[in-house]
C-alpha cells in the first residue's frame, strides 16, 4: 500500500528512506529519537494534516528551508513538499494546485496515541477534532465547509469583541455565512456517529469480553428545529455578555456512555482506554466501508500500554489487510504469530533494519 517512504529535512530527519511492509513496519527505540517523526510524516503525506501540529513550519527541520515527503501510495508516487509559508503537491511528478485533487489520489489514516485517551478525558474539542478527522477523509464537501464554517466564525467573534457596542449587523453577515457550512457540518457528523455506533459497541464488546455496554451519540449544541443564524438571533444577551459566538458546530460534542453512565466522568482508567480504542477501531471499519479499502493504520507506541488481552484484542479488531507502521520502544511485548513484518531500530534520526 504505501512503500518506499522517504524523508528530507523533516522534524530531526536530515534525510531517510524506509522500505514499509505492507502487513506491519516495526520502529523500535528510546523516546525522542525519531520514531513519532515518521509516521507524522507518513500522514501528512496522505491527509495533507499532521496530528501533532497545525503550525506546517515546525515540521521543517531547524535550519532548513524546506521539508519534503515522497513515497508510492497504490502505484501512485505522492510528493509534498514545505517551507516556512508554502506548500506545494504533486502526484506522479504532476503538480497539485487544488488540496482536493491531491487528496482525491492518496489515502485514509487512522492515527492512534496515548493522547487517544483525551476522548474520554479530554474536553469537547478532543472530540470534535475526532469527528473532524475522520469526516474529512470520509465526505467530500466536509473538509471545505469546516474551513469555512471557521473562517467565518472567527471573523465574527471578532467583531463581537471589537467594539464596546457590537456591530450586529457585521455579525449577522457573518452568521448567515456560517449558517450554510453549518448544515454540511451537522449532517455529516450525524452520519458520522450513526455510522460509528454500531462499531464501538461491537470493538468495544471484543475488548471487554462483552462485560461492558457503551454507545456514543452525536450532540448539537442548537436546537435542530432552528437553522444558526435563526438559533443566534435569540442569543443577543449572552453573546453581548461572553463576547463569542454562543451556538454551532464548534460547541458539539460526543456523548459517550458505559453502562448507561457518562463514560468522561464515571469509566475507570482501563475503560476509559478500552473505549478510546474502540473508537479509533470503530473510525478504521467506517473509513474502510466508506471508501472501499482499509487505511492505514498509524500507531504510535500503543501496544506496551496495553495488557496482553488488549493487544490480541486490538490486533484482532483491525480491518483485514490493513497496513501498520507501529512505533514502539521495546519489544518485550510483540507476538512474532502476531506481528510478522518488517523491524526497524531507530536512533538519533537514523535507523537501521533489525529483522524481516
Amino acid at each position: 500500500m504505501l512503500s518506499d517512504l522517504f524523508v528530507r529535512d523533516f522534524r530531526c530527519f536530515a534525510e531517510a528512506r524506509l522500505e514499509l511492509h505492507p502487513d506491519v513496519t516495526l520502529l523500535v527505540g528510546r523516546n525522542a529519537q525519531g520514531k513519532t517523526s515518521l509516521i507524522e510524516a507518513a500522514c501528512v503525506l496522505l491527509r495533507l494534516q499532521s496530528p501533532r501540529t497545525s503550525n506546517r513550519a515546525e515540521m521543517v527541520r531547524f535550519g532548513a528551508a524546506t521539508c519534503l515527503v515522497e513515497a508510492h501510495w497504490r502505484g501512485k508516487r505522492l510528493r509534498y513538499a514545505q517551507s516556512a509559508t508554502t506548500r506545494r503537491l504533486a502526484v506522479d511528478g504532476a503538480t497539485c494546485g487544488r488540496s482536493a485533487d491531491y487528496l482525491a489520489a492518496s489515502g485514509v489514516v487512522v492515527w492512534m496515541d496515548h493522547r487517544d485517551m483525551n476522548l474520554l478525558r479530554g474536553g469537547a474539542e478532543h472530540r470534535r477534532r475526532f469527528l473532524d478527522f475522520a469526516a474529512s477523509q470520509m465526505f467530500p464537501d466536509y473538509l471545505h465547509a469546516l474551513r469555512g464554517y471557521e473562517r467565518a466564525l472567527r471573523g465574527r467573534n471578532h467583531v463581537l469583541k471589537r467594539d464596546a457596542s457590537i456591530a450586529w449587523k457585521q455579525a449577522d453577515a457573518f452568521a448567515r455565512v456560517m449558517d450554510g457550512f453549518a448544515q454540511t457540518l451537522w449532517q455529516r457528523r450525524a452520519e458520522l456517529c450513526a455510522a460509528l455506533g454500531p462499531e464501538v459497541s461491537l470493538a468495544h464488546a471484543k475488548l471487554s469480553d462483552g462485560v461492558e455496554n457503551v454507545c456514543i451519540t452525536y450532540q448539537r449544541t442548537s436546537d435542530a428545529a432552528l437553522g444558526l443564524f435563526e438559533a443566534l438571533l435569540t442569543m443577543r444577551d449572552e453573546e453581548a455578555r461572553s463576547r463569542s459566538t454562543a451556538f454551532g458546530p464548534h460547541r458539539d460534542d460526543i456523548g459517550m456512555r458505559l453502562n448507561d453512565l457518562d463514560a468522561t466522568t464515571f469509566a475507570s482508567e482501563g475503560q476509559q482506554r478500552s473505549f478510546a480504542l474502540a473508537m479509533k477501531l470503530a473510525q478504521a471499519q467506517v473509513l474502510e466501508h466508506a471508501c472501499g479499502s482499509p487505511p492505514l493504520m498509524l500507531m504510535d507506541d500503543v501496544f506496551g500500554e496495553l495488557d496482553a488481552h488488549r493487544r490480541r484484542a486490538l490486533l484482532s479488531c483491525l480491518p483485514p489487510g490493513t497496513q501498520k507502521i507501529i512505533t514502539t520502544t521495546n519489544l518485550d511485548w510483540v507476538d512474532a504469530d502476531h506481528l510478522a513484518g518488517r523491524v526497524f531500530g531507530v536512533e538519533q534520526a537514523k535507523f537501521s533494519r533489525i529483522r524481516g
